[in-house]
């Protein structure tokens, strides 16, 4: 990282972006499983003691793997995800009152994201109509087929895992674990993303690049993964 220059001042310290970090915060981490989380900065959340956060994350990771921690030491007041199974304090939380969940069907999870990145108030979905999950949901009817109305959903930070970064924040992501990050790194007020790489100007393959770095606040060099795998 040290033979790149900081052009555009967006390489950071993660004492530099700790300021962003909160209590009652709303936050969005990219990933699914810890593969394709940010590993560095969620352990510097860890430290920094924040509590009462209000997550938007399409699982709540293992026990100790990706966000997970943070749901099993009750960080985390509410989320919003595809999926907990992974995670049984989630479960367990969610039973006993301590943690809100909204579930939102994967596809569904992602289309809110994105909208909250363009600036639109929400999508239109017809999954699940007929269901608990459309409780206190507005419904719309478009040419005679009824909607429902999934609000569109943002953060005041995102935190997102990439492969390559440029000084710029261009984004370069390995196969499936750029999950959501693209989505979510349009949809935070600041986007901090942690990059195995980063490289300097020019030498990214413009093709290759999935994240502009116009939706990038900060970048972070990654310290790599501080976990032990599921599978391993």
């Amino acid at each position: 990282m040290n033979l790149v220059e900081n052009t555009y001042k967006k390489i950071a310290t993660i004492e530099q972006i700790l300021q962003f970090f909160h209590d009652d915060m709303t936050l969005m981490v990219g990933g699914f499983g810890g593969v394709g989380s940010p590993p560095t900065l969620l352990q510097a959340l860890f430290d920094s003691g924040v509590k009462d956060l209000h997550l938007i994350s399409n699982d709540t990771g293992f026990p100790d793997i990706g966000i997970g921690r943070m749901v099993r030491n009750e960080r985390i007041k509410s989320i919003v995800t595809s999926h907990i199974g992974s995670n049984p304090f989630a479960g367990k939380l969610m039973t006993e009152g301590k943690l809100k969940v909204e579930f939102s069907p994967q596809g569904t999870l992602a289309e809110r994201i994105r909208a909250g990145g363009m600036g639109l108030g929400g999508v239109l979905v017809d999954v699940g109509l007929d269901s608990m999950t459309e409780d206190g949901k507005e419904k719309v009817f478009v040419k005679g087929k009824q909607f429902l109305v999934e609000e569109a959903l943002k953060a005041e930070v995102s935190i997102i895992f990439a492969k390559k970064a440029d000084p710029f924040g261009n984004l370069v992501f390995d196969k499936s674990a750029r999950n959501m990050n693209p989505h979510m790194a349009m949809a935070g007020d600041i986007t901090i993303v942690e990059a195995e790489e980063i490289v300097p100007l020019g030498s990214l393959n413009p093709e290759e690049i999935v994240t502009p770095g116009v939706f990038v606040d900060y970048i972070i060099s990654s310290e790599g993964v501080n976990w032990k795998w599921a599978w391993e």
